[in-house]
């Protein structure tokens, strides 16, 4: 199979690294030529040392960066990941931003959201606690930096493999089923969708274009591929973003990257606030 050549192997790792924050060590050629190779077909070059060379030395990286960048990120997501953080949504985040403001209209920020997985669990889990009797209502924005993975989460349309994850109450009410059983989808209610919005956000970007008074930011499972002045970087600029006394949460294998960052207490080993 044809190889990346050194150089461009190491165009590409510097320019991820710099611009997304993620790192591609050498463990990692393999994988990325493999992806690579998909757009190398898609625009008809015979190499991936072509495919190099159209970036780098014929000028058309700015063209070409989205789906660069969609290439290599790792877009691994699901419904109900790791559910003790939506159990710890329903039963304490939720009912103490409720108590302290009222009836408040609650923005959550799902930060790192592949293909809308996260950001529809969150819209499901606020959904049901509404049709129980609580008393607030809500706005989601789920961002990531991939294009191609925010076009699915806008569709809202997914593999009936994906959406076993979803308890079976909230599978009856919050998926349409595909009228074609063939097909095996099934598609996130408008109602959900209507309340969900998604925008292409970089977080390597010096500052976001999201409103500064959020109740809950998810960004979860994403700064593992990110170095420890990176991680502190991130979080702070998430931080800033958050209502006092709003709640960030991060990913089990994230668990200390948000400790002595300025801004933030932690309140249990996945869960920060300002």
């Amino acid at each position: 199979m044809p190889q990346l050549s050194d150089r461009h192997f190491r165009s590409v790792v510097e320019l991820i690294q710099s611009r997304v924050g993620i790192q591609l060590p050498p463990a990692k050629r393999t994988m990325l030529e493999g992806r690579l190779r998909k757009r190398m077909r898609a625009l008809d070059f015979d190499s991936l040392d072509a495919y190099g060379r159209h970036l780098f030395e014929e000028g058309h990286l700015a063209e070409e960066y989205v789906h660069l960048v969609d290439c290599v990120t790792t877009n691994k997501t699901d419904f109900f990941r790791e559910p003790a953080h939506f159990d710890l949504l329903r039963n304490e985040i939720v009912p103490q931003l409720v108590a302290a403001r009222g009836r408040p209209l609650l923005k959550i920020w799902s930060a790192a959201a592949s293909t809308g997985a996260e950001a529809y669990t969150l819209a499901m889990v606020l959904q049901d606690m509404i049709a129980a009797g609580a008393g607030f209502s809500y706005a989601i924005l789920g961002t990531d930096i991939s294009t191609e993975v925010l076009r699915v989460a806008a569709e809202g349309i997914y593999a009936d493999e994906m959406l076993a994850a979803v308890p079976a109450h909230l599978r009856r009410r919050y998926v349409m089923r595909a009228r074609d059983p063939a097909r095996k989808e099934g598609r996130i209610v408008p109602e959900l969708r209507a309340r969900t919005r998604f925008q292409r956000l970089n977080l390597m970007d010096a500052q976001y274009p999201v409103d500064s008074d959020v109740d809950v930011i998810f960004c979860r499972n994403v700064l593992i591929y990110f170095d420890k002045p990176t991680q502190k970087a991130v979080l702070e600029r998430l931080a800033s973003h958050l209502r006092p006394g709003g709640f960030l949460v991060v990913g089990h294998s994230e668990s200390m990257a948000g400790t002595g960052v300025q801004g933030l207490s932690q309140v249990s080993s996945t869960v920060f606030r300002r």
